[in-house]
C-alpha cells in the first residue's frame, strides 16, 4: 500500500512552484491535495478567481494528483487527523508570517502517528500575489466586478468597506492590508464605497447632491482603471424614478456593484446633522415605487438596491424604520441600511434586534461613523452584514495636508515639511507602470 501524502493548497492562479510542490511529493506516495474552500480562501484572502468546483476539477486533473478532497479552513487539524497522511509537503516560504502558526500545528499533529512535514525550497522567480494581481486586472470585466459583493456576502460574516474618491484613495483601499500576529491572518478592505460627501468634497462643493451623476460616472472610471474591488455608490436618494431606471442600468453596465439610496425628499441635508436641520422624508410607498422601478429596469441579478433608511436620523423612531424597512423589502430591495447619529449605537443595536425576528437573510449595513467604538465584529453580532468606513481618508487627507502647507509657509521652503511626505521615488513607484 502506497504512503499518503497531504498537500493544501487553493490557488486558482497554478505557476511552476505548485507543480514542483506535487512532483516532490509524489516521490514519496499519493498525493492528496487539501483544496481550501471558497469560504476558507475569503477568511484570509480575496475571493478566489475561480469557485471551489471550477479549481477542484483543475487540481483533479494535473499528473500526480491521485485525490482532491475539501479543506474548509486554514488550518489542517481536521483533515490530518481523518486522513492520517505519512508526509505532509509545503514550500518553505510558511516559516514565517501568518502561516508560520499553522505550520506549528501540522508538526504537532503529524506527531501523534509518527508523520513528516517535508518542506520544498520556495521557487524564487516566482511570485503568486503579483500573478493573481495580474490576473484580476486582465479580468477586470464589468461583469465579473459587478458580481463580487454578492459573492463576498455569501462568503464572509461581514464585509468591510472603505471610502474611496478618486484613483489615488482606490489604490488604498485595494492595497492596504495588515497582518494580525496574534490571530496568524491577514486584514484588508473587501469593496469601495463612492461617497458623495467626498465626491463632493474632493472637488470642492457642497454635499447637496450638485455634483451630478456624470461627474460621479468620471470618478467611477477612476477608480476602476486602477483598482478591482467591488463599488457601492452613494446614490443620494436616487432623484426621480424616471431618472433613477436609467441611472441604475448606467451603473450596471459600468460594473457597479450597489447603490445605496435614502429615503428622503427635498435639497439634500447630510443625515449627520440630524434634526438640527429639517430632515424630510419621503413617502414609503412613492420610495417603494423608486425601488421597484430600479429592480424591473435590471439586466442582471447581480446589481444591488439598498434602501437607507432614514428614521432615526428625522426623529421618527424604530417603529417607523421598521414599517418602511418591510414596504422596501417588499418592493425588491436587496437589502437596507440603517443611519443614526447617536454616539451610544443603542437604537442601531434595538433596530436590529427587532429587524431580525422577521428578516434572518436580507443584508444589512451600517455606517458607524457616530459610534465607531464598536468592532466590526461587535457590529456583526447585533445582526450588521457590511460595514462602510465612510469618510475617514478624506477626512485625514486634509489635516496633513493643511500642516505640510502650514510648515512650508512658516519656513519659507519646504525642507521641514519633507518629515510629513512621501519621498519623490516612492510616488513615481507608487503607480503600477510608474517606473
Amino acid at each position: 500500500m502506497n504512503k499518503k501524502v497531504y498537500i493544501a493548497m487553493s490557488a486558482d492562479v497554478i505557476h511552476k512552484g505548485h507543480i514542483n510542490v506535487i512532483e516532490e511529493g509524489a516521490k514519496y506516495g499519493d498525493v492528496i491535495i487539501g483544496l481550501l474552500t471558497d469560504e476558507a480562501i475569503a477568511t484570509y484572502k480575496r475571493v478566489p478567481l475561480l469557485d471551489y468546483e471550477s479549481r477542484k476539477q483543475i487540481f483533479e486533473n494535473i499528473k500526480n494528483v491521485t485525490e482532491v478532497v475539501k479543506q474548509e479552513t486554514l488550518e489542517y487539524t481536521d483533515n490530518l487527523k481523518k486522513i492520517k497522511p505519512d508526509y505532509v509537503v509545503h514550500g518553505d516560504d510558511w516559516q514565517k508570517g501568518i502561516q508560520s502558526l499553522v505550520r506549528q500545528n501540522v508538526i504537532e499533529t503529524l506527531k501523534e502517528w509518527d508523520g513528516e512535514l517535508i518542506e520544498v525550497p520556495y521557487t524564487k522567480d516566482v511570485n503568486c500575489t503579483d500573478l493573481e494581481q495580474q490576473y484580476r486586472m486582465l479580468t477586470n470585466t464589468p461583469d465579473n466586478r459587478r458580481s463580487k459583493l454578492k459573492k463576498l456576502l455569501k462568503l464572509k460574516p461581514v464585509i468591510s468597506v472603505m471610502e474611496a474618491s478618486n484613483g489615488l484613495t482606490g489604490l488604498i483601499v485595494e492595497n492596504a492590508k495588515v497582518e494580525n500576529e496574534e490571530t496568524k491572518t491577514t486584514k484588508e478592505f473587501d469593496a469601495m464605497w463612492v461617497s458623495s460627501l467626498c465626491d463632493s468634497t474632493f472637488k470642492g462643493k457642497p454635499d447637496i447632491e450638485l455634483v451630478d451623476l456624470t461627474s460621479r460616472i468620471n470618478t467611477i472610471n477612476e477608480i476602476m482603471e486602477v483598482t478591482t474591488k467591488p463599488i457601492i455608490l452613494d446614490g443620494d436618494t436616487g432623484g426621480k424614478i424616471e431618472h433613477f431606471i436609467y441611472n441604475v442600468k448606467t451603473l450596471e453596465r459600468l460594473g457597479v456593484s450597489a447603490i445605496i439610496i435614502e429615503d428622503k425628499t427635498g435639497l439634500k441635508k447630510n443625515s449627520l446633522f440630524g434634526t438640527e436641520v429639517q430632515q424630510t422624508l419621503d413617502d414609503p410607498d412613492n420610495f417603494a415605487a423608486k425601488i421597484r422601478a430600479g429592480k424591473q429596469a435590471l439586466a442582471t441579478r447581480d446589481f444591488m438596491i439598498f434602501a437607507r433608511l432614514e428614521s432615526l436620523i428625522a426623529g421618527q423612531g424604530i417603529d417607523d424604520a421598521l414599517m418602511r424597512a418591510k414596504k422596501y423589502i417588499e418592493a425588491g430591495a436587496d437589502g437596507i441600511m440603517i443611519h443614526s447619529k447617536e454616539k451610544d449605537g443603542s437604537e442601531i443595536k434595538e433596530f436590529l434586534r427587532r429587524f431580525r425576528e422577521n428578516y434572518k437573510d436580507i443584508p444589512v449595513i451600517l455606517v458607524p461613523t457616530s459610534y465607531n467604538q464598536f468592532t466590526e465584529e461587535e457590529l456583526h453580532e447585533w445582526g450588521a452584514d457590511i460595514i462602510i468606513h465612510a469618510n475617514h481618508l478624506l477626512r485625514s487627507a486634509y489635516p496633513a495636508m493643511m500642516k505640510t502647507a502650514k510648515t512650508i509657509l512658516a519656513n519659507n521652503r519646504s525642507k521641514e515639511a519633507d518629515e510629513y511626505c512621501m519621498s519623490i521615488k516612492e510616488i513615481l513607484t507608487l503607480i503600477p507602470g510608474g517606473k
